[in-house]
């Protein structure tokens, strides 16, 4: 099974992504997971990309897609994966369609996590707070909501052309949203 996962920041999509990529056996691919341990580590990258996101930007596409290629392109991820995260442009559709075409291989579906924007504010200020987050101030938190209305939101329209998106309410209680999540992905079919 192949997934991608969308959704503002802060709608939960890691929570998600780990549980779905559990009960489908499938590795769950996030880049944000990839640029904190860049940044963790201190690499050139993370210095790059640390400064990127504490103002609340996104990474270049280019870096991404390069991240992205070859983490699909590993073992685990040969008979499935779900990509949290990315895309987040339209220029990241295109290129992961390149990606998915070399192997042979297509999108299972999109699905949009859709959340109210305050309680998504409130629930990353919280956040911030408990585990430390630097780039989880109220400003960039705004701010990032916003690049996602400009970049990302539109997606959904590419892949609700495509009959591929699918619409979960991510609001509640993480295991009511997990039910929610397979639920609609197995009426795909």
């Amino acid at each position: 099974m192949r997934l991608v996962l969308l959704g503002p920041p802060g709608a939960g999509k890691g929570t998600q992504a780990a549980r779905l990529a559990a009960h489908y056996g499938i590795p769950a691919i996030s880049t944000g997971d990839i640029f904190r341990a860049n940044i963790a580590q201190g690499t050139p990258l993370g210095v790059q990309v640390k400064e990127i996101l504490d103002t609340g930007g996104y990474v270049s596409d280019d870096i991404t897609n390069a991240m992205v290629r070859d983490r699909i392109g590993q073992d685990d991820a040969r008979l499935g994966f779900l990509l949290d995260g990315y895309p987040r442009t339209a220029a990241q559709v295109v290129e992961l369609d390149r990606m998915l075409a070399e192997r042979g291989a297509a999108l299972d579906a999109v699905v949009e996590l859709t959340v109210d924007p305050e309680e998504v504010v409130a629930r990353l200020l919280r956040r911030a707070v408990t585990e430390g987050r630097t780039d989880d101030s109220e400003e960039v938190i705004r701010r990032r909501q916003k690049v996602y209305a400009e970049e990302t939101a539109p997606l959904t329209s590419v892949y609700g052309e495509r009959g591929l998106l699918l619409r979960v309410d991510g609001m509640g209680q993480v295991e009511d949203v997990t039910a929610r999540l397979v639920t609609a992905i197995e009426s795909r079919g």
